[in-house]
């Protein structure tokens, strides 16, 4: 539910906006050059791989992809894949509705094309902490981050092969330091803490289990649909029963 306590977000609209960008540009850019490289060195065009960066805008998404396509892999399994691992973003968009629902609908599907992983935690966060909502704050947020995606892959794309390997580099793990970073802000409570580790855990298990791509999707449905049930325990339990 959204928060009741109204915080005065300080400073214009624009410079709230920049200052939520600031630390995911710092790791769309390197994670952006490491899928160009990858992209191309998996036979995929350099000008495909910049129209995916603009039109797509998926980071796991863009990975699976370039990944398949290099492993030979068909147009129908492909696409199953992307969109299996996008599913998240369903959970992502039912989270913000509370808010989010006030506005127009093409303002909301403005918003939804800036939609990630990143840019969903620093929105949540800033709503769920009782910042007022602005979708110019939003907006910018959201372009700028998609500007410094976009700038990553295409320096990647064409400078690509300059690179022979992008690990020695460290780009392979940026954009799980990146997830992780977002991540332990959430955990506000010791039931963020358990649930993040159920889901990462699960998710882990069904990977080394043999399931492929699937992993992740389960894992976020099962972890997001037992974090509602213990939330809606600890809400009908007694202040000393919820302790």
């Amino acid at each position: 539910m959204p928060a009741t306590v109204s915080v005065r977000q300080p400073g214009p609209a624009w410079a709230e906006g920049l200052r939520r960008a600031l630390p995911i540009t710092l790791g769309y850019v390197p994670v952006g050059f490491a899928f160009g490289v990858l992209a191309v060195k998996n036979g995929i065009p350099a000008g495909l791989a910049v129209a995916m960066a603009v039109l797509m805008f998926s980071g796991s998404g863009q990975f699976v992809f370039a990944s398949l396509w290099g492993g030979g892999a068909g147009i129908l399994s492909t696409a199953a894949a992307v969109g299996i691992v996008n599913l998240r973003y369903l959970l992502m968009s039912a989270a913000e509705s509370p808010w989010l629902s006030r506005i127009s609908r093409v303002r909301r599907f403005l918003l939804g094309l800036g939609l990630t992983d990143e840019t969903f935690a620093v929105h949540i966060t800033a709503l769920q902490e009782g910042w007022p909502l602005n979708t110019a704050t939003m907006y910018i947020c959201n372009s700028t981050t998609h500007l410094s995606w976009v700038t990553g892959c295409t320096i990647g794309a064409f400078c690509g092969n300059l690179v022979n390997d992008v690990r020695p580099l460290g780009l392979d793990y940026a954009i799980t330091a990146m997830f992780l970073a977002l991540l332990v802000p959430q955990c506000a409570s010791r039931l963020h803490v358990l649930i993040a580790i159920f889901t990462g855990a699960l998710s882990v298990a069904l990977k080394a289990g043999g399931m492929s791509q699937w992993n992740v999707a389960v894992a976020t449905v099962a972890g997001a649909t037992l974090g509602l049930v213990l939330s809606l325990r600890q809400k009908r339990a007694g202040p000393e029963d919820a302790a």
